[in-house]
């Protein structure tokens, strides 16, 4: 067995204003360094390998936690792509009926933005990380993105993404997974609070 620990980058301007983030690279503005600042990791974490998305957001919050250690840095770990969504509101996106929002996220794990990636995608563009980090056997933190921890706990969990999760993700909080031999998920534990 070996565990996983999954972090989201620390909170940005645009996951204050609600807008879709995606693949476009929003780096921590002051207030974001200094939530990062205030998280807690648990001491064992220190010791696991590091790997972070690379775009700046989890760079710079993978950089604050573990300031000596070396950082991977592993492109599967990337925000899932919300394609011509990137940079609107998901309130304004269902008001719209043009952008047909509530019909393409009542799809789960098939929900895709125009020009996006669904999290069923997702899942496929992380599985043999998940699989070769079973095999290295060695526990690892991945500083990555909402929608990725998202398609790992329903990878690990079951939920097909249609209505509520079996537990909601709560924010400022790190998501525990166990991996198999073979790299399949299992939750291990669930929102352990990053704020001292």
């Amino acid at each position: 067995m070996t565990l996983i620990v999954a972090l989201r980058h620390a909170p940005t301007a645009w996951n204050r204003d609600r807008r879709l983030q995606g693949r476009t690279d929003v780096a921590l503005d002051e207030e974001g360094v200094a939530v990062a600042a205030r998280w807690r990791i648990e001491p064992d974490w220190a010791g696991y390998r590091i790997l972070s998305s690379p775009l700046q957001r989890a760079r710079m919050t993978a950089a604050i936690l573990f300031p000596d250690a070396e950082i991977g840095i592993d492109r599967r770990l990337i925000e899932m792509d919300f394609g011509t969504w990137e940079g609107k509101r998901l309130a304004e996106l269902r008001a719209d009926p043009t952008e047909d929002a509530v019909a393409r996220e009542d799809l789960g794990l098939d929900f895709k933005a125009p020009e996006g990636e669904s999290p069923r995608e997702v899942q496929a563009r992380i599985q043999p990380l998940l699989a070769r980090l079973a095999e290295l056997e060695r526990p690892t933190v991945l500083v990555t993105h909402k929608a990725v921890i998202r398609a790992l706990y329903a990878l690990a969990s079951g939920w097909a993404m249609i209505g509520k999760p079996p537990a909601k993700l709560r924010p400022n909080c790190a998501q525990l997974f166990r991996l198999a031999g073979d790299g399949t998920p299992a939750v291990e534990r669930m929102n352990v609070s990053l704020e001292a």
